[in-house]
């Protein structure tokens, strides 16, 4: 049995090193090794332009694959929401654990509804989905472009340079930061986050050794990867990358899976949304255990949650969600 330290590459901010020495803590315990943080600076981190100007997607993402796959560490801990799509050639998404909060949050000093903000009042985000909903729900407001971290973000709000911000539930939970300001949770229904927003990504070489795998394996929770999966799958059908104006939430219920998703245009109500329901065998979301036979199952729930997604993604194509995806975005 290998005792030797598990290196966990993540990125160096707040909230990045939150979520990943959360799940160190986690690996600790299963694999009874301890666990190095190593700490990657990505272009996303460096940069202070615009997420849509770097590229939107896989703009964090790429400096800590290129570390892992030139053995710098072991494993990384993403943010699922930021990880474009397609497959990464030589690495594996090895788990995804219990799924966090995955709404948005309205955060303003007073506790106004965004709604019912005043015309003229400044709203910032620099996501284009959140852009859309924003304007969707109140067509009077400015938005205004927003980076940084959660703090200066919040300080923009209590200095009054803006009047709102809009940020992920899950981030808010896992820095325990201070809030001080009114926070008006937006309903999953109606508000449709990113594809994987409150999830976890734990990746890892595809040629790991079987200790690790195994190891990993057990931090994984089948309905949050079944839910994720599905999600993905949408976003990728409408060939849309993880920062265009797409909302998209499966959650599992018994023996159902829910599914809500959006494609926004650029005005306010220019969209297409599908709802659909779909029947679930408890097999896809039962924890798999070890061996082969596992494997094969988790490939067949993988292959049944893509198929549900990409059923979505037709709809909405059919719909006319193409027509509302510029290229921009779409890359």
């Amino acid at each position: 049995m290998t005792t030797a330290p598990i290196r966990l590459g993540t990125r160096r901010s707040a909230l990045a090193m939150a979520q990943s020495s959360q799940v160190a803590r986690a690996l600790e315990r299963v694999s009874g090794r301890s666990v190095e943080l190593v700490q990657i600076v990505s272009e996303g981190d460096a940069s202070r332009a615009s997420l849509s100007q770097l590229g939107g997607t896989g703009v964090f993402a790429t400096r800590l694959r290129d570390a892992l796959r030139a053995d710098e560490c072991d494993l990384l801990v993403h943010s699922l929401k930021d990880l474009p799509t397609a497959d990464a050639p030589g690495l594996l998404l090895a788990a995804t654990p219990e799924r966090a909060d995955a709404r948005d949050v309205v955060l303003t000093r007073d506790g106004t509804a965004l709604a019912d903000l005043a015309p003229g009042a400044t709203v910032g985000t620099g996501s284009p989905r959140r852009i859309a909903q924003v304007r969707g729900e109140n067509p009077g407001v400015e938005v205004r472009d927003l980076r940084g971290n959660v703090d200066s973000r919040m300080r923009r709000v209590r200095d009054g340079e803006l009047d709102a911000i809009v940020l992920a539930a899950a981030g808010l939970s896992r820095l325990g930061a201070e809030i001080d300001l009114v926070a008006e949770p937006r309903d999953l229904a109606a508000w449709p986050a990113a594809a994987g927003q409150g999830s976890l990504a734990v990746e890892t070489r595809a040629d790991a050794d079987a200790e690790l795998l195994e190891t990993l394996r057990a931090l994984d929770d089948p309905r949050t990867r079944f839910a994720v999966i599905v999600e993905r799958a949408i976003l990728a059908g409408v060939e849309a990358g993880c920062h265009a104006p797409v909302g998209v939430h499966a959650v599992i219920d018994d023996d159902e899976l829910r599914v809500r998703a959006a494609v926004y245009g650029a005005q306010p109500g220019d969209e297409v949304v599908v709802d659909r329901a779909e029947p679930l065998a408890q097999e896809y979301i039962r924890p798999q255990g070890s061996g082969k036979g596992a494997d094969a199952a988790s490939r067949v729930a993988h292959e049944r949650a893509s198929g549900i997604g990409a059923l979505v993604a037709g709809l909405l194509l059919d719909r006319g969600a193409a027509e509302l995806i510029s290229p921009s975005t779409a890359s």
